[in-house]
């Protein structure tokens, strides 16, 4: 293609100007989240070949389904193109591996051709995004991020481009641990029934951006693992996105396209669908029956008593391996508050040994149990943060260096961190507030009040990886 871009696999695109030139997040083959995961569909041939031709390779963070280790091999002789993130854990690790490392300074275009140039902007939660200039159109690869403040910035941008394409994960919540359980038993996974809102939704953040197309982007995975099967009724299939959405001159575009920047004109890629198979946990090395011996927990032990901030709102973390319960004591309690994890023993140790703990939560063969008093029954803002994105990926563990780490977040964009900062503090506020009049005002079990939750549900994105 002369200048244009595809987009295929799950977070890939490929960017062309004459030749191919860059590619993002290149996940070619394997099974990523200790084999949970697969991609729901085949890369074509001609695609394959314009990825392993792209002298720029763009990684947006370091979750396998985007960063992944079994097609990582394959850009030993390319230039990898990295977000600033801080603590850099990354770039070190790449270039100890002898791979040629460019780091991209936030909101700074970088020309990797005559009519392709790029901008990153990274956040504080270790995600990434990428605009992409072809030719004066706009690609805004989003992938799995969601706005840390650096929104208004980007819509900015867009409304200088003529034709912009949004490409971002949405979907029924799966990218992100939904295997939940309260003490009693009963799930906390997320309600089907709203999977009729999901095209409403994107209309929504399209119209917020600005933007007219629509890709699906960062969701085109199936679970294969006997025991993380049940997610797939909670898969985003390709049909499931035009559902609820009015069009009004917008359009969500199929998920696998060619575009033509030179003529303005889309061509559908159509892969063959992966076969949808089912592999039991041994075939990845994982046996439900192993227990940690006592070295092992010693490991585990002092994996989650390196993260400072779990002493402020927990009283213990309890890992049941091999039907036993191995308890960690967080801090000197008090606050009425713990978390089981039910894991397999390799996984587990891979995981705190190499600080991995999200593909944990992401893979969803694992089962998490909230016990005593929690506000919300959720992971978010106070675990999976502070324990997979800041501690596990940037190094910022104590008290103190979160403090730095977050200080070098908010010295970069001051008013976008103030800002953000703020909108979640407000949100929920008010969210809580206006959650407690709805109640006050109409049974919860009323046909009101479910058709006002699923409304509301409409305009609030899921937590997403």
């Amino acid at each position: 293609m002369e200048l244009g871009f595809d987009t295929i696999g799950n977070a890939t695109l490929i960017g062309y100007d004459g030749v191919p030139v860059l590619v993002t997040d290149p996940w070619i083959d394997g099974s990523p989240y200790f084999g949970s995961w697969s991609l729901s569909h085949e890369i074509p041939e001609e695609q394959r070949a314009a990825i392993r031709a792209c002298p720029y390779v763009w990684f947006s963070h370091g979750h396998p389904d985007h960063l992944n280790a079994e097609s990582l091999p394959l850009f030993r002789d390319r230039v990898i193109l990295l977000p600033d993130h801080v603590g850099r854990r990354i770039q070190n690790e790449l270039e100890r591996g002898g791979f040629t490392i460019e780091v991209l300074p936030d909101r700074t275009w970088r020309r990797l051709s005559p009519r392709l140039r790029v901008l990153c902007i990274s956040d504080y939660n270790q995600d990434a995004i990428l605009l992409v200039d072809l030719g004066g159109r706009l690609v805004v690869n989003l992938n799995d991020a969601s706005n840390y403040g650096w929104g208004w910035y980007v819509k900015k941008i867009i409304r200088r481009y003529p034709v912009a394409f949004l490409l971002a994960l949405d979907g029924f919540g799966d990218a992100d641990m939904i295997n939940l359980f309260d003490e009693h038993g009963r799930s906390l996974r997320p309600d089907l029934a709203t999977r009729d809102l999901l095209g409403a939704r994107i209309a929504v953040r399209m119209r917020n951006y600005g933007v007219r197309y629509f890709v699906p982007f960062s969701s085109m995975h199936r679970y294969q693992r006997s025991d993380s099967a049940w997610a797939k009724a909670h898969t985003t299939h390709l049909s499931d996105y035009s559902t609820g959405f009015e069009p009004k001159g917008d359009a969500i575009l199929p998920a696998f396209i060619r575009y033509d920047c030179l003529e303005d004109s889309l061509t559908e890629i159509r892969p063959r669908e992966k076969p949808d198979v089912t592999l039991p946990p041994e075939a990845f090395g994982d046996n439900w029956s192993d227990p940690l011996d006592p070295e092992e927990f010693a490991v585990v032990k002092r994996y989650f008593l390196s993260f400072g901030h779990l002493t402020t709102f927990l009283d213990f973390v309890n890992v049941r391996v091999g039907g036993r319960d191995n308890v960690v004591p967080i801090g000197a309690g008090g606050h009425g508050r713990g978390l089981s994890f039910e894991v397999p023993r390799q996984s587990l140790m891979t995981a705190v040994t190499y600080g991995v703990f999200d593909d944990l939560l992401i893979g969803n063969f694992m089962r998490t149990v909230f016990h005593g008093h929690w506000k919300d029954q959720s992971l978010y803002p106070d675990f999976t943060p502070y324990v997979a994105k800041y501690g596990d990926n940037a190094g910022a563990k104590s008290i103190g260096e979160l403090r730095q780490y977050f200080d070098a977040y908010r010295e970069r964009a001051p008013w976008e961190y103030l800002r953000h900062q703020l909108s979640l503090r407000l949100h929920g506020v008010f969210e809580q507030g206006a959650i407690n009049t709805v109640r006050s005002f109409i049974p919860i079990n009323s046909p009101a009040y479910r058709l006002i939750r699923r409304a509301y549900r409409v305009v609030k994105k899921p937590r997403l990886s």
